[in-house]
């Protein structure tokens, strides 16, 4: 398939990016409601309106940046709103909460390669078969980036908090301490480099794991 050109990439492109944030965050909402707190249904978080979840930085300059640059590309919508006291087992219940993000992308990810895999089937003799293969393999990367970065033990990624839930206190306290500096760390790791050998591996393995699930070729 050709290169797309910009404003074509953004086209097909788009829709898969806001997915990705959206449903990662009425994930955290959704199994917060289930475990007893229902702040983001007051809030009317549990929509998938994006307009509800788009944070101007996180959402729209950092992810159009990171694309300019060439780099791989990430961002984040508003946090849903989730007040711990209302759980009912607030640590363990905090940490399932959280792995819900990550786990909205994998599935994401999955309808993505569908998605892929119907434009595959269609062929470029259908005027859908290549944008949707586009979008489909669109999906899946980011998804697959998405999942495994917040997957990163590093309060205030998901990780993080699903970390501060499994250990014991006083090792969960300390790692909790760390996340007023946990986006300047991460910022630190993706400048120096590091961030991306960690993560790269895995997310490639979750790509083609997820294009083998569907026979995506």
């Amino acid at each position: 398939m050709p290169e797309l050109s910009l404003p074509q990439f953004v086209a097909v492109a788009i829709l898969p990016l806001l997915f990705a944030i959206t449903v990662h965050e009425v994930a955290h909402g959704w199994v917060a409601k289930h475990f007893g707190d229902p702040t983001a249904q007051r809030l009317g978080r549990l929509t998938l309106n994006p307009l509800k979840h788009i944070d101007p930085i996180g959402t729209v300059l950092v992810p159009g940046l990171l694309l300019m640059l060439g780099g791989f590309i990430f961002g984040w919508a508003k946090p849903v709103p989730v007040t711990w006291e209302n759980l009912r087992h607030p640590k363990r219940d905090m940490a399932i909460v959280a792995a819900a993000g990550p786990v909205s992308n994998l599935i994401m990810a999955l309808f993505w390669a569908v998605i892929a895999r119907i434009g595959e089937v269609l062929g470029p003799s259908s005027w859908a078969g290549i944008p949707m293969q586009y979008m489909g393999q669109f999906g899946i990367e980011i998804n697959a980036v998405f999942m495994i970065l917040n997957l990163l033990p590093l309060p205030p990624l998901d990780g993080g908090r699903v970390a501060v839930g499994l250990l014991p206190g006083p090792w969960a306290w300390q790692l909790a301490r760390l996340e007023q500096f946990g986006f300047f760390i991460l910022l630190g790791l993706m400048m120096t480099g590091i961030l991306g050998r960690v993560i790269g591996p895995p997310i490639h393995l979750v790509e083609r794991l997820v294009s083998l699930a569907v026979g995506l070729g």
